[in-house]
């Protein structure tokens, strides 16, 4: 177990701007950054990050925490994982009360995966450089095809000696389990229960996740034998999905940011020979089809990408049918074909690093106007081909959410097509509307599992008669005036005032005393209150921190929400037009009393309400008469609350 010193050291020192962007490219607006949320497929940026307060919260699909928490959700790390994780980053000695031995798999099934494909990315790259076997073939092997020592180093790559079970019987010998050697897909069992490797005969490049851990691998043989695959790849497990990997990301993501694009490359050989050209921002889609998920991983860290094309023109034409969802996640498309028979990694070495660079720089075209020069050279003079190809472009356009950038290619595909615009924009509209009608949701009767719409027994016939609209009105102000008093104890709770008639004394214990008996409706909002008073009962009143940080997951997330705006004030109020706009914290009586008044006066209401009726339905003239007493007794109540927050009451 790591101490609670080690865990409160590593909170303090780890700077969640920095943390989140390991994985999400952020910009800044106002005090806060903001980028794509890596959590949940979007294109307008509502994950933002609070650099003084040490928090992120998506406004889109509602997450929040602080960097142990990112790291547990994006790497499905355990806690103490996570931590260690933060650990090894900010260069933090982890002392635990148990002593722990990292040869042996102690901490969890999934770690374990992570340790024996750690251990054989060592093996293969020690195989590569000191063996035999490893120098005569895999090093020569890297060696012919004109990779430097730097890049081989770099991408640890390695070599499987050509043995039934060579990195088997090392890994047992090293403690390793069985299980693990299977499930990772290193080694495999046979009809006879035996054990034997899976990547023989091969150079090896082990495949990275966002943290460069090891988490799979690519083989490829050294064989002319047409019966042996040229690839073989790890399979899937609990911490490799192919579909979820680009190959080289871990090395490029930070010169991704910086250049703000991607090269987008086939293979493995491609990654280096562009990195060996002294272009780092470059990844694979490493033996599989492009997918969602990958151009989604590419978009956290730039909206541009470039694809490097072989210069096959079966291949070409293939790629063309699958890059259209790069368009629909909102990337910018551009892509560079290299002369027939050449790919990334030929042509590089063919005429050099310098020569390569200045290529891909001079030839990258747009996606839409790459694909409409494909496609009318193939269909020449034929018209019907041409009509195709036309409709063909205009889906790509189609595809692409800015309404802006489709029209501008519209326009210079015009052109291109040698058509009208009017026509070309006719077919997009048309499109458009036949996608909105196809993936229109179904009209929706109900939600009752939503905290804002009323029950569904409102619309019983049997049921209470009432306008729905009051009943979303009122449950939605009750939350929301239970939540502003939350809020309120969150962010100045801590802070000492010397107000007018009540001397000084915290914020938090002035909210608590005059809430007196005034009940919270909300299980969450109560949960919050009952805890600070049990914490301000035992001498400390709680902070913001205290609630970031607490155990109740649904209180730490309420926490966040409540104190964190994907809204701010333009600063052109003050430098433009010399308005002078006040913040709350500089008028904290003020935004305290309003709150306060404001929950009970919705506390007020209710009361009436229920003496209204309570009145209407009693017929002892004894019981009748105390009940307007008391009546009268709240609407002075609420006539002194009211005439505070300025609002007219009919007499």
């Amino acid at each position: 177990m790591i101490t609670a010193e080690t865990i409160e050291k590593i909170k303090e020192t780890a700077r969640i701007e920095e943390v989140v962007g390991d994985f999400v490219h952020l910009k800044k607006r106002g005090t806060s950054l903001i980028g794509n949320c890596p959590f949940h497929g979007e294109k307008t940026p509502s994950f933002h990050v609070s650099v003084s307060k040490g928090i992120y919260k998506c406004f889109g699909c509602g997450v929040a925490g602080d960097s142990v928490r990112f790291v547990m959700d994006h790497e499905k790390y355990s806690y103490p994982e996570a931590l260690k994780y933060l650990a090894n980053k900010y260069n933090i000695e982890v002392e635990e009360t148990v002593e722990s031995k990292e040869n042996i798999e102690l901490n969890s099934a999934r770690e374990s995966l992570y340790i024996v494909s750690q251990f054989a990315a060592n093996f293969f790259e020690d195989q590569l450089w000191n063996s035999d076997d490893g120098k005569a073939i895999g090093l020569s092997y890297f060696k012919e095809r004109g990779f430097r020592e730097d890049i081989i180093k770099k991408f640890n790559l390695g070599y499987s000696p050509d043995v039934w079970d060579a990195l088997t019987q090392e890994a047992i010998k090293n403690q390793h389990a069985e299980e693990y050697l299977e499930k990772t897909g290193l080694a495999i069992r046979n009809d006879k229960c035996k054990l034997y490797d899976r990547f023989r005969g091969r150079v090896m490049f082990p495949i990275h996740n966002f943290t460069g851990r090891v988490i799979g691998f690519g083989g490829r043989t050294l064989k002319t034998d047409k019966n042996v695959p040229k690839y073989v790849n790890s399979p899937e497990s609990d911490i490799y999905h192919k579909s979820n990997v680009l190959y080289g990301l871990y090395h490029a993501k930070k010169a991704i940011r910086d250049q703000d694009n991607c090269y987008l490359v086939e293979g493995y050989a491609d990654v280096l020979a562009v990195h060996q050209a002294y272009i780092e921002n470059v990844v694979a889609s490493s033996g599989t089809s492009l997918t969602i998920e990958q151009i989604k991983l590419i978009s956290r860290f730039t909206q541009n990408v470039t694809i490097l094309y072989d210069g096959d023109a079966a291949g070409i034409k293939a790629s063309l049918r699958g890059l259209d969802m790069i368009l629909e996640e909102g990337l910018n498309v551009k892509v560079v074909s290299f002369p027939d028979g050449d790919d990334p990694d030929s042509y590089m070495h063919k005429v050099g690093a310098g020569a390569f660079k200045t290529y891909i720089e001079e030839q990258r075209q747009d996606f839409i106007l790459y694909k409409a020069n494909i496609l009318l050279a193939e269909a020449g003079k034929d018209p019907i081909k041409r009509a195709g190809i036309i409709r063909d472009i205009v889906e790509s356009i189609a595809k692409i959410p800015d309404n802006i950038k489709a029209s501008v290619f519209v326009r210079e595909c015009s052109h291109l097509l040698e058509i009208e615009e009017r026509v070309l924009l006719t077919e997009l509209n048309a499109i458009k509307v036949a996608k909105s009608k196809k993936s229109a949701p179904a009209p929706r009767t109900s939600n009752p599992g939503h905290p804002d719409m009323p029950p569904d027994d409102l619309f019983a016939e049997d049921g209470p008669v009432q306008d729905p609209a009051i009943a979303v009105q009122q449950v939605s102000t009750d939350l929301l005036q239970e939540q502003e008093i939350i809020r309120l104890l969150l962010l100045f709770g801590h802070e000492m005032v010397n107000w007018e008639q009540i001397g000084e004394m915290h914020v938090g214990s002035f909210i608590i005393q005059n809430l007196g008996d005034v009940s919270f409706d909300n299980d969450l909002c109560k949960r919050i209150v009952d805890d600070y008073i049990s914490q301000s009962e035992m001498g400390e009143l709680p902070t913001f921190n205290y609630f970031l940080r607490h155990k109740d997951a649904e209180i730490s997330n309420l926490a966040i929400t409540l104190t964190t705006s994907p809204y701010q004030l333009s600063e052109n109020w003050l430098q433009k037009h010399q308005i002078y706009v006040k913040d709350e914290a500089q008028n904290i009586k003020s935004a305290v009393l309003g709150g306060l008044y404001h929950l009970k006066k919705r506390k007020v209401d209710k009361m009436l309400t229920d003496l209204m009726n309570q009145m209407k339905e009693e017929r002892d003239e004894v019981n009748l008469e105390a009940l307007q007493g008391r009546y009268m007794q709240v609407k002075n109540i609420e006539r002194v609350i009211s005439k505070f927050l300025g609002s007219v009451i009919v007499k």
